[in-house]
């Protein structure tokens, strides 16, 4: 997960982890390029409000990537105005997760997420 709020990569991966996943955490857009191209991971949680490179430049170039392109990309942010969430998709994001989001909820929708081989944009 790439996230600049080491809170919220703490919980995330706490939640994660707490469900028998493994993580790996980047605090900005390219750490967060540089591990996914490194670790190819199944899933990719990524901010969007992300310092040196933001979550929409990390979702472009995964997603130019032939190498990192098919891993999905979930936007994960506090951005929940109406046509957020559709600006989001567009950008090349997978699926969207507002923040605050529902700590009992959160690992059971990345489960459904690693399950169903895509993501659903929810």
């Amino acid at each position: 997960m790439i996230d600049d709020d080491p809170d919220a990569r703490e919980l995330m991966s706490y939640l994660l982890t707490a469900f028998g996943h493994s993580t790996s955490t980047a605090g900005d857009g390219e750490a967060g390029l540089l591990r996914a191209r490194e670790e190819r991971p199944d899933l990719i949680i990524c901010d969007v409000s992300l310092p040196l490179l933001d979550g929409c430049g990390v979702v472009l170039s995964l997603k130019s990537d032939s190498v990192t392109r098919s891993i999905p990309v979930v936007a994960v942010t506090a951005l929940a105005m109406v046509g957020d969430r559709e600006r989001l998709l567009r950008a090349g994001f997978d699926g969207y997760l507002a923040k605050p989001f529902n700590p009992e909820g959160f690992a059971v929708q990345v489960e459904t997420w690693l399950r169903d081989g895509s993501v659903s944009a929810n």
